[in-house]
């Protein structure tokens, strides 16, 4: 997840409020209860410590997202500040203020759980955002059929945008009932089209996967003419391609079936590239040679945002770790567990913040990148807390569908604690500084004592 829009939430020095808001509730609500609902949040703010001003603005920014409802738009100031338009099935709205000023106002993919959550702080709660508005894969669908295909642009927010269409020969395209020998030359010239539409929409999905930067392609259409085109296309196109028998070219073709297979298509996708991040962070936290090229827990988190060794975070929202309390500057780099460690960091007024809060901004400003981690089904998902396996029952079990889901799991655990990092260069790891520092005597202490 690239982290850059929210930078501008770091370039001012606070205190921020933080507000999150479920569309459904506000759009459901009458007009009173949005007015209400504006209230209640001022209310919040001020009871925290908010500014009149910045309570204000707040204000007039869910007085604006209600009316915007109201009219059956959703208006918002996306990452960059500018007017624009929510997506379509928007779950929401997030609003960052300070100094009077709404500063970043972006659309949520997913409805928070309450109605409303209030945040003041040094620093802008951001951590609810990146669970809230993932930033899952694009999907571009071909419709396909004998002759050619329709393109659409799926995201996860929206039905999608059409992107054109690619016809070839319109004939021969349909065999013959017969099978004499002198028909032999048509039903070779019938197969000869379908091939080379084929090729057609091949090329055609290819250039529009790279005008895109589409991450998934979707193939739907009768068997054959997806795999053919399949067949067809090039070996280094840079997107995942998957089938679905559901849908079609042809005019009422739709299916909530397609819609399904195309959600689920996303989710697997999304789900692999996580499964992936994890695995090399797996990897990284294993020492080698005394060095180890990942991190966890909080206090190796906090003194590898100081060096700027953060090159990818992991974010569990609800992990154990999440909100512990650490001591942070003006600075992105200036972070410390203790509030009197601050002083050596050139930090004279610290201030507590949430650890997860603290990483972002230290992650955001030095160009790292974060991969958030959720938790497995009926799990914690942050490794504290968990019972042993059962050996037996392992052995005993033998639903496929069972183990497949229990190495998913395995796959999508995230770092104890719910936070880790894999670093730009390794460190060393513990008790391996120690051992490498110390003198060689060439003889054990046993033999010294003998």
């Amino acid at each position: 997840m690239n982290l850059a829009p929210l930078a501008p939430l770091y370039e001012r020095p606070g205190p921020w409020a933080s507000v999150y808001v479920d569309a459904s509730a506000a759009d459901q609500a009458p007009n009173g209860r949005r007015a209400l609902l504006g209230r209640q949040v001022c209310d919040d703010l001020a009871a925290q410590g908010a500014d009149e001003a910045t309570c204000k603005a707040v204000r007039g920014a869910l007085d604006a997202y209600a009316a915007d409802g109201a009219d059956g738009a959703s208006g918002s100031r996306g990452p960059g500040g500018n007017g624009g338009s929510a997506p379509g099935g928007s779950g929401g709205l997030a609003i960052f203020a300070t100094e009077g000023e709404v500063v970043l106002e972006p659309p949520l993919t997913l409805a928070p759980a309450a109605e409303t959550a209030v945040s003041w702080g040094r620093l802008p709660h951001v951590a609810p955002l990146l669970e809230l508005a993932p930033p899952e894969p694009r999907c571009l669908v071909a419709y396909i059929d004998r002759i050619g295909a329709d393109f659409e642009l799926r995201t996860p927010t929206g039905r999608g945008r059409p992107l054109g269409s690619v016809d070839g020969e319109d004939w021969p395209v349909h065999r013959t009932a017969t099978s004499e020998w002198d028909e032999r030359h048509f039903q070779l010239s019938v197969e000869n089209t379908w091939e080379q539409n084929a090729r057609n929409t091949a090329d055609a999905l290819t250039a529009k996967v790279a005008e895109t930067g589409a991450d998934l392609v979707l193939l739907a259409g009768d068997d054959r003419e997806r795999r053919t085109v399949r067949v067809h296309l090039p070996r280094g196109l840079k997107a995942a391609v998957v089938e679905s028998p559901h849908g079609g070219r042809a005019p009422g073709a739709d299916s909530r079936l397609l819609d399904e297979d195309v959600a689920e298509a996303m989710r697997a996708y999304a789900e692999d590239r996580t499964a992936e991040e994890l695995d090399r962070f797996r990897a990284g936290t294993a020492a080698s040679g005394g060095r180890a090229d990942a991190a966890e827990g909080v206090p190796a988190l906090v003194e590898a945002a100081r060096e700027h060794r953060i090159g990818t975070l992991f974010l569990q929202p609800d992990g154990s770790d999440a909100n512990r309390e650490v001591w942070a500057g003006a600075a992105p780099d200036q972070l410390a567990m203790r509030r009197t460690d601050t002083r050596y960091l050139g930090a004279p007024e610290p201030f507590s913040a949430r650890a997860d809060d603290a990483l972002i901004r230290a992650a955001t400003m030095t160009g790292a990148e974060v991969v958030l981690v959720r938790p497995a089904p009926d799990e914690r998902g942050d490794g504290i807390g968990e019972p042993a396996p059962d050996r037996a029952e392992d052995e005993a079990e033998d639903d496929e569908a069972v183990r497949a889901e229990r190495e998913r799991a395995r796959r999508l655990k995230g770092p104890t604690g719910g936070l880790g990092a894999l670093l730009r260069w390794p460190y060393a790891a513990p008790g391996q500084e120690e051992a490498a520092s110390a003198p060689d005597t060439g003889t054990s202490a046993a033999g010294g004592a003998a």
